[in-house]
């Protein structure tokens, strides 16, 4: 009798076990430095909304803006290492790999369209292999944007203008060559630090798209809106390969299809602040320019030939993704 009772009691508490295994909840962390807002902050909770409705709700993914996780070499460590879950970098590509350099080259992006394209073209065939091959596995192609100048020194024009400016840039050390040649004094700084730099005078200016100037305030320390759509970067939702490998078959199938079910919504929402931002950025006070893009275009003349010397397959590179420009 005490036997039966026994397996009896064994059953049911193997029982209990299994159903909490197939009703347990997956907890993944999302970092990432944009503001809350920003538009990484509304592709990263979309991001996370779509997961938890394709899953039934048992694939939870947190939402870290801010840098709350760090900055975006800390996040890119911590990932690496397996302890967040997701990243979301952008300019810091090129600091893991040289081939993500391209994307600083002046004006190779024409427009949305053309980055579209070039995901499409060579997402699978150049990018993935090359980050993969260094430990971060690409699984969305998303949008930082159009990047423009704000400064509190003067309009930005012409290059010439940039002349002993103290410009603000991501790590990577082509946006630090195309400024340099440009006449700027840039230099790298975690995006956390760049309010409190503007606003005491460390630094001149920065340059990001427009929704990063809004949702970090920047109109608050920045008088100048310089229209110079000088770099168009892509932003990536990456994991680590083995932490990946740790998800069961159905939580890496919803989250692959949902970072690539995510580009064009990426997109779309990064096209869309900037078409409302620009008023807005204008009513809070700043001064508003275009800037001469054909002056800039052939002041860069000199960083393309570099990037294709410089780096292995860097002219291919730039041949390729010019021939999708359609």
């Amino acid at each position: 009798m005490r036997s039966t009772m026994l397996c009896a009691t064994a059953l049911a508490v193997s029982m209990t076990l299994t159903a909490a295994a197939a009703n347990a909840q997956t907890v993944l962390r999302f970092g990432h430095v944009g503001e809350v807002g920003s538009h990484f902050d509304v592709a990263g909770n979309e991001f996370a909304k779509r997961v938890k409705e394709k899953s039934g709700g048992k694939i939870e993914v947190q939402v870290f803006p801010s840098s709350q996780l760090g900055n975006d070499k800390d996040m890119l460590q911590k990932m690496k290492l397996g302890q967040i879950d997701f990243f979301l970098p952008s300019s810091i590509m090129s600091s893991v790999t040289p081939e993500f350099g391209v994307f600083d080259m002046p004006y190779i992006i024409k427009d949305r369209d053309h980055a579209a394209r070039v995901m499409a073209e060579m997402g699978d065939s150049v990018f993935r292999p090359a980050a993969t091959a260094k430990g971060v596995m690409i699984l969305g192609f998303w949008e930082n944007g159009f990047r423009q100048i704000t400064n509190n020194v003067r309009p930005i024009v012409k290059p010439d203008d940039l002349k002993g400016v103290k410009l603000r840039t991501p790590r990577g050390e082509w946006r630090l060559k195309m400024f340099q040649s440009y006449g700027a004094n840039p230099s790298p700084m975690a995006f956390s630090e760049v309010f409190t730099a503007l606003k005491t005078g460390v630094m001149d200016g920065q340059e990001n798209p427009l929704i990063n100037v809004w949702s970090a305030k920047f109109y608050e320390v920045q008088k100048y809106l310089s229209m110079t759509g000088h770099v168009y970067i892509p932003a990536y939702i990456v994991t680590s390969p083995n932490t990946f490998k740790s998800w069961p078959a159905d939580v890496q199938k919803i989250i692959s299809e949902t970072a690539v079910e995510m580009e064009p919504f990426a997109r779309e929402a990064g096209k869309n602040f900037d078409d409302d931002l620009l008023g807005k950025l204008k009513e809070k006070g700043m001064a508003v320019n275009e800037a001469d893009k054909e002056a800039f275009v052939n002041a860069s003349k000199g960083i393309y030939e570099e990037f294709g010397t410089s780096v292995d397959g860097g002219k291919a590179l730039i041949d390729q993704i010019s021939a999708l420009r359609g």
